[in-house]
């Protein structure tokens, strides 16, 4: 499920880099999306990307966690794992840009693209079974996934209220506690599953 939700970003990216036209279509745009109910950029802003650099980093992302998630799935809802896995990509997708669509409901200059907030929530889903698995921060410094959940939201959230950038942090912010919360939602006996997890010795 990965692999076909990396090809299908992959390729709409691809095109939309020689036809901009498509991210003038489908970019997020919150003023857009609400007061002229151009409801198709909710999702498919997440399937184009700024430049090449931001599509091979979100889809090297993508495709470390997602592989571990995907195993992950399969243990905890069997056969349900699929339909399940679309919930929590998709439903990031939908879910993430939330706050940043009421904050900037007003603004038409406002702009997004990138499927950072889905891969937020597939990288704390992973760290959610697997807490102190380590994950290498700026590909170097390795750290459990757990300790860098909890700098990644403070860091996030501290962006987002600064603003001074051009990146999505409260979506980034959204998408990070969507994915560590769905699979408890999906099954609450994951909840002592986690704090088992959490304090293994």
């Amino acid at each position: 499920m990965t692999i076909i939700i990396i090809i299908i970003t992959c390729a709409f990216s691809i095109v939309a880099f020689s036809q901009h036209g498509l991210i003038y279509k489908y970019q997020f745009n919150p003023y857009q999306i609400i007061h002229r109910r151009q409801y198709p950029r909710l999702i498919l802003h997440a399937f184009l990307h700024a430049n090449w650099t931001h599509l091979i980093v979100n889809m090297l992302v993508l495709f470390s966690f997602g592989s571990a998630l995907e195993m992950h799935f399969k243990e905890s809802f069997g056969s349900s794992w699929i339909p399940f896995y679309l919930i929590l990509y998709i439903g990031a997708i939908l879910v993430s840009p939330l706050y940043a669509m009421y904050k900037h409901r007003k603004d038409y200059l406002y702009n997004a693209v990138g499927a950072s907030g889905a891969v937020s929530a597939v990288v704390f889903a992973a760290i959610f079974f697997d807490p102190w698995n380590k994950i290498y921060f700026f590909a170097m410094i390795p750290m459990p996934g757990i300790i860098f959940a909890i700098l990644y939201l403070v860091y996030s959230w501290l962006m987002s209220s600064r603003s001074k950038d051009n990146i999505a942090h409260d979506t980034h912010f959204f998408g990070a506690v969507y994915g560590f919360l769905l699979p408890i939602i999906l099954d609450p006996d994951l909840f002592s599953f986690f704090i088992k997890q959490l304090f293994r010795s």
